[in-house]
């Protein structure tokens, strides 16, 4: 008979708190404080990248709106069927229904078009925030446990977490585990980046790697045809960056010889 460290605990309930009768879920709590330390943290290390600190807050203010719009927008597309012709069930994302990846693409898009109506280098802009996004995405993805979702398939191993009666891989905590080792990998590469671009492309390749892999494990993928669509993004992703990585790489290489 297989054994988990969490065959003990209760199921987890979905509701962190009421107020008013309205009902506060741990799903937008633990959301809402990713953001918040993603957002500070931006704040105060934006010096380091020669922008303004209060510039940053105008980012959030106008970014953040935007990228939870894209990541339900993504969501619901890959998930038509089940949301056509009820807009309430489009517009309630208190139970969860958020793509990380649709968030991504539709948040910083609008950023890299801000960059050029305030002039400041996209590049520097997204070296600086990804480290953030990551540290957000380790705290965020608490909320899948809580709602019980974005879970594996069954398995015996001791770290299983029980749903619906059954053990299955705890696939939001290897996320939240490497989002947050890749945190302090962004940080540490950031302090020393050789070129603008460097920290924003290894986020890319290297959370790709392990979305790739986790995704075999998850039995909640949205899917594209008979494909899972977050492995064909991360796939795709991960050879882009490459190669852009290993040019600016290069790039940077030769104005350093130079200067010497």
């Amino acid at each position: 008979m297989s054994y988990s460290f969490f065959s003990n605990l209760p199921v987890p309930n979905p509701v962190a708190f009421t107020i008013f009768s309205l009902d506060v879920m741990w799903y937008g709590v633990l959301i809402a404080t990713g953001i918040i330390l993603a957002t500070i943290l931006v704040y105060y290390r934006a010096p380091m990248h020669g922008i303004d600190q209060n510039r940053t807050l105008d980012f959030v203010l106008i970014c953040l709106p935007i990228g939870i719009i894209g990541a339900r927008a993504y969501y619901v597309f890959f998930e038509w069927d089940y949301y056509t012709g009820n807009i309430y069930k489009i517009i309630n994302i208190r139970e969860g229904g958020l793509a990380i990846h649709g968030g991504l693409i539709f948040g910083m898009l609008a950023a890299a078009i801000l960059c050029i109506i305030w002039k400041i280098r996209p590049l520097n802009l997204l070296d600086l925030v990804v480290p953030a996004i990551a540290l957000a995405q380790s705290i965020g993805r608490w909320g899948n446990y809580f709602n019980s979702e974005a879970h594996g398939g069954p398995t015996s191993l001791p770290w299983g977490i029980i749903v619906n009666g059954e053990m299955v891989h705890p696939t939001f905590l290897y996320e939240s585990i490497w989002c947050f080792i890749l945190f302090i990998i962004l940080l540490l590469v950031d302090n020393r980046r050789k070129f603008e671009g460097q920290v924003f492309l290894l986020y890319g390749i290297l959370y790709s790697i392990e979305r790739f892999f986790v995704e075999w494990l998850r039995t909640d993928s949205l899917m594209l045809g008979s494909l899972k669509q977050a492995q064909m993004l991360s796939l795709s992703i991960i050879v882009v960056f490459s190669v852009l990585y290993i040019l600016l790489n290069k790039k940077s290489g030769f104005r350093r010889k130079r200067r010497y």
